[in-house]
């Protein structure tokens, strides 16, 4: 395991020496700065995304769903939406990336408070109705910001587009802080329940068995994949099928049932698809199209493969 995690590593590495140094010119001084807030976004936001989607997957022994399921993508682009059509794409709320972040992150984060509250306030209540009612309202959220996206302004309407698709082209640095900080004080929370995570995969019925508090430990995992997810989306925006791609991904490659190797195998094969995908999108298609576009795509596709997989062995 640690000779695969090595080469992922290695590969990791060599992507992110190569994105730095190419075609510098000796501009150190304007390319390296501008070059490295990317990749610190790609190593957050990559390392988030397959962290959570490896937890989520776990805590609902599914390798098709993701923690977008909860509806917390469709409720980004609701508030996006939501600010522009209220407001107009020149309010304070859009312009300062900051506040745009905190309203972003904390609306989504209270979202999910909110819906674990309620569905969980009686015991022994099935996960998978949360994912039923995170689907509803994440139609709910899609169709509202759809409707509004039709009334405003076309001008406006670009400035919506322009926030459907994940960009690491111009992050704040000081958001980048903001989000590592927050990211360090999660994961030294998550730390004394990641020894769980193994037996969870096994299911609810062998994990209560064998003495965990499957309720309250499952609460806790879902708290931190919403503060994550948040995060990553309030960040660069939304990136649907990433998080599914590089999970399973990691099962295969891995071939562990060990979650310490499987979280940060999922980590370095989503930072090696990210900065290779941003490579492609700069050298490649010279920005005609956006990563996140690539990304979606490669990941509709293998999903597709995935559910027709599932299918034969049913």
């Amino acid at each position: 395991m640690k000779a695969k995690l090595g080469v992922l590593a290695i590969v990791a590495i060599a992507l992110i020496a190569i994105f730095m140094l190419i075609d510098a010119g000796g501009n150190w001084d304007y390319v390296l700065p501008r070059r490295l807030k990317k990749i610190l976004a790609i190593v957050l936001t990559g390392t988030i995304i397959a962290f959570s989607t490896m937890v989520f997957q776990t805590i609902t022994n599914n390798r098709i769903l993701t923690p977008s399921i909860i509806g917390l993508d469709s409720l980004y682009m609701f508030i996006q939406t939501f600010v522009i059509f209220a407001f107009g794409s020149t309010h304070i709320t859009l312009l300062n990336k900051n506040i745009n972040f905190l309203i972003s992150a904390g609306v989504m984060v209270l979202f999910a408070m909110l819906l674990y509250k309620f569905l969980f306030k009686r015991e022994g209540q099935n996960i998978y109705f949360l994912l039923l009612i995170g689907i509803i309202f994440g139609t709910l959220f899609n169709s509202l910001a759809t409707f509004m996206q039709v009334l405003i302004d076309p001008n406006e309407f670009q400035v919506v587009q322009d926030k459907m698709f994940a960009s690491f082209n111009n992050v704040n640095t000081d958001l980048l802080i903001i989000s590592f900080i927050l990211v360090i004080a999660i994961a030294i929370y998550f730390w004394r329940y990641m020894k769980y995570l193994d037996v969870l995969a096994l299911g609810r019925d062998q994990a209560v068995n064998l003495g965990i508090d499957y309720d309250f430990v499952v609460k806790r995992f879902l708290i931190v994949i919403a503060l994550l997810v948040s995060i990553a989306t309030a960040l660069v925006g939304p990136i649907t099928f990433l998080g599914l791609l590089v999970a399973n991904l990691a099962h295969q490659f891995m071939k562990t049932y060990q979650h310490k190797y499987l979280l940060a195998g999922s980590s370095l094969i989503s930072i090696v698809a990210l900065v290779g995908g941003l490579l492609v999108v700069e050298r490649v298609f010279t920005f005609s199209t956006t990563l996140s576009v690539i990304v979606n795509f490669i990941g509709g596709v293998y999903f597709i493969y995935l559910l027709l997989k599932e299918n034969k062995s049913w």
